[in-house]
């Protein structure tokens, strides 16, 4: 049996959710068709929206479905830019640890769309240095994006306060809560974003669905042309099998988040225990490592010095975990971390960090067999990098 901590990349399964899948593979049905069998489809959709929505604080028609966190996230910075860009709002501020998807979008932005982009400091534990953001904002700024939750650290950031502020100056304000919805409390409607970016995969629905929940206020110019499903900004035949998943998922997780939380995190607790009884010398980033009752509950940043990360995760999944050495997103990619070097962590130090990531299927079992395996991993990772 494996043990897979691995969670941030993407979640097993919950059983609901598959119920919720299974339930509906077999229907016939165009969401978009006026006959009975549309009509019936386009109820499961509907009733997919809605729950969402209920559960997130949001209304049903600010539930946009995308094909998942990345499409959501493209359609918000790329979508509220465009909708308000004129003579003078050309600015775009984003933290200097987004997950690409929000990062590339804004760099795209300005590469191509005349935009003006500034990268937004964060402290070294991954918090937004509020006092930099405040001298950035404008009359010029257009967007504001901040996420919720880090992926690789599991910062959790003031949104309410970075809302109020963009808000105040005129600013679309989103957030990519991609890591957060499900795993902390979330409430659309007292966040003050105009704009949020979930998906069902990263708490216990299935691949290739996701939201952008946006207030109706909000203009957006749509990204992609078509049909014109979604409000006219996401056009595409609706995925009638994926939204009940993803409303299943959403459901359960956000029933159980608190009880869910505290597990986690007393897991996560036990699990650097564990790791720096087996590596005396190891480290942890991240919000965590200052308080460990902050960042998100299932994530575990660790660095193991003089171990290459990249070695470090290999070895652990042939000895039967899973593990990152941080966004799967970024796999493969031998440049350092742009979050841990963002937080001041040097080179050498950043390519050392793994990142270990619990969720609802993690139990003390799963932390066992790390701490059996790991002495010896980074022994052998080590030895490796001395002949590099």
């Amino acid at each position: 049996m494996r043990a897979y901590l691995d969670h941030a990349a993407t979640t097993p399964m919950r059983a609901e959710a598959v119920a919720a899948v299974s339930a509906e593979l077999t229907r016939t049905g165009n969401p978009s068709s006026v006959h009975g069998s549309g009509r019936a489809a386009r109820r499961v959709v509907e009733d997919a929206r809605e729950l969402v929505a209920q559960r997130l604080g949001a209304e049903p028609a600010e539930v946009v479905f995308t094909g998942g966190g990345t499409e959501a996230d493209n359609l918000a910075v790329k979508g509220a830019y465009w909708a308000r860009r004129d003579g003078d709002r050309r600015d775009v501020l984003v933290s200097a640890i987004e997950h690409h998807a929000v990062g590339d979008a804004a760099l795209w932005l300005a590469q191509t769309q005349g935009a003006q982009v500034t990268l937004l400091d964060v402290d070294a534990t991954g918090l937004l240095d509020l006092g930099a953001y405040r001298a950035a904002l404008g009359p010029r700024t257009a967007v504001v994006s901040v996420m919720w939750a880090n992926n690789e650290v599991g910062t959790v950031q003031p949104v309410a306060e970075v809302a109020r502020e963009a808000r105040a100056v005129g600013a679309v304000v989103h957030s990519d809560a991609v890591q957060a919805v499900g795993h902390v409390p979330v409430h659309f409607g007292r966040s003050g974003l105009d704009l949020l970016t979930l998906t069902a995969h990263k708490l216990g629905g299935p691949v290739g669905i996701g939201a952008l929940l946006a207030r109706r206020s909000t203009a957006l110019t749509s990204v992609q042309h078509g049909g014109g499903q979604e409000r006219d900004v996401r056009s595409g035949t609706l995925d009638v099998v994926g939204a009940a998943g993803f409303a299943a998922a959403v459901d359960v997780a956000v029933a159980t988040l608190e009880a869910e939380a505290v597990r986690e995190a007393a897991l996560r607790e036990e699990l650097f225990d564990r790791i720096r009884t087996a590596v005396p010398d190891a480290v942890r980033h991240g919000a965590s490592a200052a308080d460990p009752a902050a960042g998100l509950p299932g994530v575990l940043s660790v660095g193991l010095p003089g171990a290459p990360g990249d070695a470090v995760v290999m070895l652990l999944d042939a000895a039967g975990v899973d593990a990152s050495t941080g966004s799967a997103c970024s796999a493969g990619v031998t440049a350092p971390s742009h979050v841990l070097t963002a937080l001041g962590v040097g080179e050498d130090e950043a390519r050392s960090v793994v990142r270990f990531s619990l969720g609802h299927t993690t139990t003390r079992a799963d932390l066992e067999r790390v701490t059996a395996v790991l002495p010896d991993v980074v022994a052998r990772a080590r030895a490796s990098a001395a002949y590099v």
